[in-house]
């Protein structure tokens, strides 16, 4: 028999604990955090990596928010990847709802394929471990349970919930007795030397149609409200995206508690939920601090990451992207530095970091929302200086990209070539100016700037007038949906 599996990659989220690196509209999911590649990218390739000569895997179902979608894009093609079909939540409404969207779309065409629902933003440094863990899932779920993904303790953790479990069968799963809150440190050293504790890594599979029952079942509200938006979605090539007006009306809630504590506490219901144990390096990254455990340290216990330096410091993180950073005399300390922010904190404090979030949402500040570098459909600008009136932007193309056919009321602009090939237009006219050529756009004129060749163009771009705003923006034609 062969199990057909759908991984389902949960890509929402802002990742605020990991400011200043992780931003809300480039978080930590898309960021590398280790080796070349990116959280997203990891977890792509890791459930591709489950096929078996019992189990086909198809290409991912992704959901995620409407922001990101051309990154997601972006990065799966990186490594050779295309999702079966990228959902476009319109609102954050927790993971109980996009994974009910996942599951209406696997049967929307008559299949019920097995899910394999994943965070985007973990690691795993076994992966042989990982695959065997999950294909045993896979076969587990092919007999109706509902099975989750419990990480073997390594330490008593009072940031994340726990699995209480019964002894495993022959095939090593065990049957799912009781979720558990986060306990406070001692009773988190009881969990650990039970033996039966597990922490909850919110990782489940499950078969499509078992998922939809069960919370139709317990949370009948949040089945029927995420199916009346499903049913209104458009589809525009593999972009899905649900009714806004209904999805904002879908309760907000947890798959944990949505349906997956509900299941053993009311056994007549019928829905057995089991654990498979995974013991595979696994980290949620969910900090600065968590980023430290499992970065190489060196003799005293530090992690550096990018151009860093120590002097009689211990235990501290220090992760630079475009400075020399140096710590001299320092214990137990993260320093993040990012072209526009450095962050300085306790290392036991990192939790903490969102709050600065927070402050900076509170006034309006930017850096909670962009780095200095921001991605779009067609490239990257980067904003490298700036003064009253002026601003200088270096600008990336891709290959065979366009930005769209525009206009600007307040300001004009010079362009000049660093490397490729440029076709502007300018009004009526259409140049093509190569490496160290140049032209201007004067204020008020409709432009356009395409990169037509194979290799991706760069070109200084240094604005002057009385408003530089992202704002000022008359948009006549785009090939990426934008209309502001």
């Amino acid at each position: 028999m062969t199990y057909s599996v759908l991984p389902v990659i949960m890509a929402g989220g802002s990742g605020t604990r990991l400011w200043p690196l992780s931003r809300a509209l480039y978080p930590k999911q898309f960021l590398v955090l280790s080796g070349n590649q990116s959280l997203f990218q990891q977890a792509h390739l890791r459930l591709q990596g489950l096929a078996a000569s019992d189990i086909e895997v198809s290409q991912p179902c992704v959901v995620g928010n409407e922001e990101h979608r051309f990154l997601v894009l972006d990065q799966l093609r990186e490594v050779k990847g295309d999702p079966s079909s990228l959902l476009l939540e319109p609102a954050g409404r927790n993971t109980a709802p996009a994974v009910t969207l996942a599951a209406l779309q696997a049967v929307a065409g008559g299949e019920d394929p097995i899910l394999v629902v994943t965070p985007a933003d973990q690691t795993v440094t076994n992966e042989h471990a990982y695959t065997e863990a999950v294909q045993k899932a896979v076969r587990a779920a092919a007999e109706g349970d509902i099975v989750i993904l419990g990480i073997t303790p390594d330490r008593p953790e009072t940031g994340f919930g726990y699995i209480r479990s019964t002894a495993g069968d022959a095939q090593g799963v065990r049957a799912v007795m009781a979720f558990v809150e986060k306990p406070d440190l001692e009773t988190a050293k009881a969990y650990v030397a039970d033996g039966g504790y597990f922490w909850n890594s919110g990782m489940f599979v499950m078969k499509a149609s078992r998922w939809l029952a069960a919370l139709a079942h317990f949370r009948p509200d949040i089945a029927e409200a995420t199916q009346a938006s499903f049913a209104v979605r458009t589809t525009d090539a593999q972009f899905v995206r649900p009714g806004k007006d209904e999805f904002k009306a879908v309760p907000s809630e947890s798959v944990d508690y949505a349906v997956m504590e509900q299941c053993p506490a009311h056994p007549e219901a019928g829905f057995k939920v089991t654990m498979v144990p995974l013991d595979a390096g696994w980290s949620d990254l969910g900090a600065w601090d968590a980023v430290w455990q499992v970065s190489a340290h060196d003799a005293q216990g530090n992690a550096a990451q990018g151009d860093a330096l120590f002097q009689d410091s211990t235990n501290t993180l220090l992760h630079s992207t475009s400075r020399l950073v140096a710590a001299v005399g320092v214990d137990n300390v993260v320093v993040v530095e990012t072209p526009d922010a450095v962050l300085v904190a306790d290392r036991s404090r990192s939790q903490d970091v969102k709050k600065i979030v927070a402050k900076l949402e509170g006034q309006s500040r930017t850096e909670g929302t962009l780095h200095r570098r921001v991605h779009r459909p067609w490239g990257w600008y980067d904003s490298i200086d700036h003064g009253p009136r002026f601003q200088v932007k270096r600008i990336m193309v891709k290959p065979k990209a366009s930005l769209s056919l525009q206009m600007h009321h307040h300001r004009a602009e010079h362009w000049i070539v660093v490397s490729g090939t440029a076709e502007v237009t300018v009004g009526d006219k259409v140049l093509m100016l190569s490496e160290n050529q140049s032209t201007y756009i004067p204020l008020g004129t409709v432009h356009r700037l395409v990169n037509p060749g194979t290799i991706p163009l760069e070109i200084i771009e240094v604005q002057s007038g009385s408003y530089l705003g992202e704002d000022d923006i008359v948009r006549y034609q785009d090939n990426y949906g934008r209309s502001a």
